[in-house]
């Protein structure tokens, strides 16, 4: 397995961003939403037992996954929304691990937005958190998902706080700062990253 540092942030905090910047630099990215999304792709179990417990408001004309359908059960039930949580992570986990097995680079970031609200940090060598503020999250969501404030709110409000994010960092990067200097911050990191891992290799 290779050394594993976790990218966690908020949502419209910039983590596809970062990400992206780091795959640029030859780094193995292991992204746990796309993991998310393949494993309720038409045909998969996983939305076969979606379908059969919700009805057809989580199907689309397509037979893909109804997002919007589904993400309105979880918010308006506690009780459904474990249920498909204990459905959907291990499946996700097992997915990641398979993926990680697989990754050739150095060290490798295995993007996670749900890091904390899960305690998945355990699970990773080093957690690298992208912090923007709250109004900044708020302003991307809305313009990003074409939703309401309230709606960006709910969403915040179900994630774990910028305080727990922060709580867990061994690194940060300030995604409000210019395009440039996150780039170099991505840099850094980088080589940081490749020498803790040759260190591992090590022990």
């Amino acid at each position: 397995m290779p050394y594993t540092v976790a990218l966690t942030g908020g949502i419209g905090s910039g983590k596809s961003t970062v990400a992206n910047a780091f795959a640029r630099l030859g780094v193995d990215i292991i992204d746990a939403d796309i993991i998310a999304r393949q494993v309720v792709e038409p045909g998969q179990p996983a939305l076969l037992a979606l379908h059969k417990r919700f009805g057809d408001d989580v199907l689309l004309p397509n037979g893909a996954l109804n997002r919007a359908g589904l993400r309105h059960i979880i918010f308006s039930s506690a009780e459904e929304k474990n249920w498909v949580n204990n459905l959907l992570h291990p499946l996700i986990h097992a997915e990641t691990q398979r993926q990680l097995a697989l990754a050739h680079s150095a060290w490798c970031l295995w993007v996670v937005p749900l890091l904390v609200e899960n305690g998945l940090q355990r699970l990773a060598d080093r957690v690298l958190v992208v912090d923007v503020d709250r109004e900044t999250q708020l302003i991307r969501t809305m313009a990003r998902d074409s939703i309401s404030r309230e709606q960006a709110e709910n969403i915040l409000a179900a994630q774990a706080s910028r305080e727990a994010r922060l709580a867990v960092a061994d690194d940060i990067i300030d995604n409000s700062a210019s395009p440039d200097e996150v780039i170099a911050r991505v840099a850094l990191l980088n080589q940081r990253y490749s020498a803790l891992a040759t260190a591992s290799d090590r022990d």
